[in-house]
């Protein structure tokens, strides 16, 4: 999705703009004060110093085992020190987001960098946490507080005990649902141009931004992982989880990965952008034949009428055009194969299957699998808003990445559900609200002693 050309005015500091920094009780001060998101190739900074807030970019010899998401988000008016990054570990992807100066100068700003890892490469996470601990030092003196972790996510207890040994620093957990609340709530109420909704009716501007909003409760979150889960939030630091789903991103990777040869999930959203669902999902044109009258019930010939549902149909096909041709031929590899259905020549394939041996091309799967699983936490998300009585759907998590197919579908499921009452919501920077919140709850050094009521 594009960035608008819409030029950004750069407010300087004062301190009515610091009254307007984020703050939680206990937590870190960042002043966002003019903040605004910045496409990598829209930026205007020096490329020495571009390369220089990634720790390992100067090193070409290391194989780059982390995705940098394309946009940071621009803090021009945030000069303090920030000694410590954030790292939400899920099941799928660690995600870490962290501050570095602008042109290395404290006058300058600064900005938040996202990356991710895939959690089965751990080890490589730990190893850049450490490459921005030397930058830390580098850039702040040996008298600079040392560089801490917040994680947050089921990783921060399972892989505890190693961050902490291998990079020798504070490792603070914090709770994995606060943490996606409040880097929602952060992105809603901060960040312009963060926030966007899905018109399908034009295409060509199909991204709607939103305005910052204040008072965004209540609302539903729908965070997509590894699995889904669904949360209701009625104020600051107010929510409660109040269902989900076992079929999400997981599901997703888990099941291409065995019937594709996609090896990461975004060669499968790549897959699925070149598929035709039709060849694999069983389609209401298919059962009632076309334009017969089920526009009126807001159906349309490609409606999914069941998904995979021509699956077995074509493979008891394939079986018997096989088992003829195998009669026929006699056991003689060089005779001549009959054509079907006038569609297969004496050189072709059998009925039903494609040119390399298989049945159903992998793009298709991909698909009709990512529809599937789309359509299904859609509606879930709707029935649960229902029951409810929210009208505000937020979409988070790394299922989504900015992905245009998956972020139709679920806002065609919230729309057709809820014959338009309720609208579904989108971030630029979905994956990272775990991350984000994890980094917003730094605490001070010595937080919660000397006669705090909270540790």
């Amino acid at each position: 999705m594009e960035e608008p050309a819409s030029k950004r005015r750069r407010i300087s500091s004062s301190a009515a703009d610091m009254q307007s920094a984020i703050t939680q009780p206990g937590s870190i001060k960042i002043n966002v004060t003019g903040a605004y998101i910045i496409d990598h190739e829209d930026d205007d900074t020096p490329q020495e110093s571009s390369s220089s807030s990634s720790p390992s970019s100067s090193s070409e010899t290391t194989e780059q085992t982390y995705q940098h998401h394309k946009r940071d988000i621009r803090l021009p008016n945030h000069t303090a020190v920030v000694s410590h990054v954030a790292a939400d570990i899920g099941g799928s992807l660690a995600k870490v987001v962290y501050f570095s100066r602008e042109n290395e100068h404290a006058e300058s700003g600064g900005r938040l960098h996202f990356l991710s890892f895939e959690t089965d490469k751990i080890d490589d996470c730990i190893e850049y946490l450490r490459s921005l601990q030397s930058r830390h030092k580098l850039a702040n003196g040996a008298k600079a507080t040392e560089l801490t972790v917040q994680a947050t996510g089921g990783g921060a207890f399972k892989f505890y005990d190693r961050i902490k040994e291998r990079l020798g620093v504070g490792v603070q957990r914090e709770d994995e649902m606060t943490c996606l609340i409040m880097g929602l709530d952060f992105f809603i109420t901060e960040i312009p141009m963060e926030v966007f909704t899905y018109n399908d009716a034009d295409p060509e501007n199909a991204a709607v931004y939103q305005d910052v909003r204040t008072g965004p409760y209540p609302y539903l979150l729908v965070n997509i992982g590894s699995g889904v889960s669904m949360i209701k939030v009625s104020g600051p630091s107010q929510f409660q989880r109040i269902g989900g789903t076992a079929m999400g991103g997981g599901t997703l990777w888990g099941l291409l990965s065995l019937l594709t040869g996609a090896r990461s999930f975004d060669d499968m959203l790549a897959m699925a952008d070149k598929g035709d669902n039709g060849p694999v999902d069983l389609l209401v044109g298919d059962i009632y034949g076309e334009g017969m009258g089920y526009e009126k019930i807001g159906f349309s010939d490609r409606t999914i009428a069941s998904s995979f549902g021509k699956v077995l149909k074509r493979k008891r096909e394939a079986e018997r055009s096989a088992e003829d041709g195998g009669g026929l031929s006699n056991g003689d590899p060089n005779a001549v194969k009959p054509a079907t259905n006038g569609t297969e020549t004496a050189d072709g394939p059998p009925a039903g299957v494609i040119a390399d041996g298989r049945m159903f091309k992998p793009e298709d799967i991909s698909r009709s699998l990512l529809y599937a699983i789309s359509n299904n936490i859609g509606q879930i998300a709707y029935l649960q808003s229902e029951k409810h009585d929210l009208q505000r759907i937020y979409f988070g998590g790394s299922f989504i990445r900015g992905h245009q197919q998956t972020i139709h579908t679920l806002s065609f499921a919230i729309k057709f559900w809820s014959k338009g009452t309720k609208q579904a919501y989108f971030l630029r920077h979905e994956g990272y609200l775990g991350a984000v919140g994890a980094f917003l709850k730094r605490r001070p050094v010595n937080w919660g002693r000397r006669g705090s009521v909270e540790a």
